[in-house]
C-alpha cells in the first residue's frame, strides 16, 4: 500500500528531525563497525538494533557456535556500554544476578556494617546466556530488572543505570536439564531473534578471519545517551489509526477466544494467543523501523515485517498442532495471510 494512503505525517520539531537523521546515520555507522567482526546475519543485527532503539529486551535462539555472545558483546563495545555476561546454570542463585549485602569493616573505626555488593545485572547490556538452564526462581530474578529497570535486595530497591537491556540466549537443540521460560517471562521479551547458519561464502569468511590475527578497534558512533534520546524519539513517531487497528487485529486474531471471530486454524492449533504487549511492541518496533528507513510515519509493511519476531514466542500451540508438526512461526505466517490490510477508505 502506498505511504500516502495512510497519511504522511512529519515530525513537527526541527530538533526531532535532526535526531531522526542522527538515528538513521548512527544505525549505518553501528553496522559498519560491527562488520569489522561480525559476518552476515543482517536480519539478526537489524532486530537487535531495533530492540536498542525501542528500549526492549530480546530473546536470541540459535545452536552453539553462531556468535550469539560475540554479537551482543561487540554491540556493547561499539556503543561504549558496560557489558555483563551471566552464564545461567542449575545452581545459579538470584543473588548471583542481583547482588547481595556483605559485611564490611571500616578500617578507621573498626565498625562492621552491611554493604550492598552489586551483581552483574548492574550493567547497560546484560547477556543472560542459556537462560533456560536455571530454575524458575533464578529466572524470575531478571523479571523486575527487565520490566522496572531496578532490583530489590533485602527490602531495598536499587535503580539500574540507563540505558539497560537484557539479551537472553537459548539453545534449541539441547533440552535435557533445561527449565522452559514461563509465559510471563517470555512475554517480557520484545523479539524472539532466530540466528541461523550462515551461507557458504559467509562461513568461509568467518573461518578465514577468526583463524588469523583479529583485534579490531571500534569508534563509538552511538553511545548510551544517544540511545536514551532515540528511545524517546521513537515514541513520538505518529501512527495512523488504520495501522494501529491492523496491529491490534493481528494480535487479537491469534487468540482462540477472540469473541468467536478467530479463524478456524487458530481455534484448532493455538492454545493461547499473544497478549496486548505484542501489539505494543509491534507498533514500537514499527516506529523504530520507520525511522531507520528515513521515514517519519509507520506503514502496514513495518508491522508485517516484525510480526514473526514479536509474535512467534507469544503464540502457544496445543497438542493438535504439535502432533501435526505445526509451528508458531507457521501459524503467525497464516495470520498474516488471513488478517486483511485495511483499505485507505477505512
Amino acid at each position: 500500500m502506498a505511504d500516502d494512503a495512510i497519511g504522511t505525517v512529519k515530525l513537527d520539531d526541527a530538533n526531532d528531525v535532526a535526531l531522526a537523521d542522527r538515528l538513521k546515520s548512527g544505525r549505518e555507522q553501528i553496522i559498519s563497525e560491527l562488520r569489522k567482526l561480525i559476518v552476515g546475519q543482517n536480519e539478526v543485527i537489524e532486530q537487535v538494533l531495533l530492540s536498542l532503539f525501542v528500549g526492549g529486551n530480546s530473546l536470541i535462539i540459535g545452536v552453539p557456535g553462531l556468535a550469539k555472545t560475540l554479537l551482543i558483546h561487540t554491540i556493547a563495545q561499539v556503543m561504549d556500554l558496560k557489558f555483563a555476561r551471566i552464564q545461567f546454570t542449575p545452581d545459579l542463585m538470584p543473588s548471583d544476578i542481583t547482588g547481595t549485602d556483605i559485611i564490611q569493616e571500616d578500617p578507621d573505626s573498626g565498625r562492621r556494617s552491611m554493604v550492598f555488593a552489586p551483581g552483574p545485572v548492574f550493567a547497560n547490556i546484560v547477556l543472560a546466556d542459556e537462560i533456560n538452564r536455571t530454575p524458575p526462581k533464578t529466572q524470575a530474578a531478571l523479571l523486575e530488572a527487565m520490566q522496572e529497570h531496578r532490583v530489590t535486595v533485602q527490602g531495598r530497591t536499587y535503580t539500574l543505570d540507563e540505558p539497560f537491556y537484557v539479551f537472553a540466549t537459548q539453545n534449541p537443540i539441547e533440552l535435557e536439564g533445561t527449565y522452559p521460560l514461563p509465559e510471563a517471562q517470555l512475554d517480557r521479551f520484545m523479539f524472539e531473534i532466530a540466528i541461523e547458519h550462515l551461507n557458504e561464502e559467509d562461513e568461509l569468511e568467518v573461518v578465514r578471519s577468526t583463524t588469523g590475527n583479529l583485534n579490531p578497534t571500534f569508534s563509538h558512533a552511538v553511545t548510551g545517551p544517544d540511545l536514551i534520546a532515540f528511545q524517546k524519539l521513537v515514541r513520538r513517531v505518529p501512527v495512523s489509526d488504520s495501522v494501529l487497528r491492523y496491529a491490534v487485529s493481528l494480535v487479537r486474531m491469534s487468540r482462540p477466544s477472540a469473541n468467536g471471530d478467530s479463524p478456524d486454524f487458530v481455534k484448532k492449533w493455538i492454545a493461547y494467543g499473544a497478549s496486548p504487549r505484542a501489539a505494543q511492541y509491534l507498533v514500537l518496533g514499527a516506529k523504530a523501523r520507520a525511522l531507520t528507513s528515513g521515514r517519519y510515519h509507520v506503514t502496514f509493511e513495518d508491522i508485517q515485517a516484525l510480526a514473526q519476531p514479536v509474535m512467534r514466542h507469544r503464540v502457544l500451540t496445543n497438542f493438535h498442532a504439535e502432533s501435526e508438526g505445526r509451528t508458531p512461526s507457521e501459524l503467525v505466517g497464516m495470520l498474516l495471510e488471513h488478517v486483511r490490510v485495511p483499505t485507505s477508505g477505512m
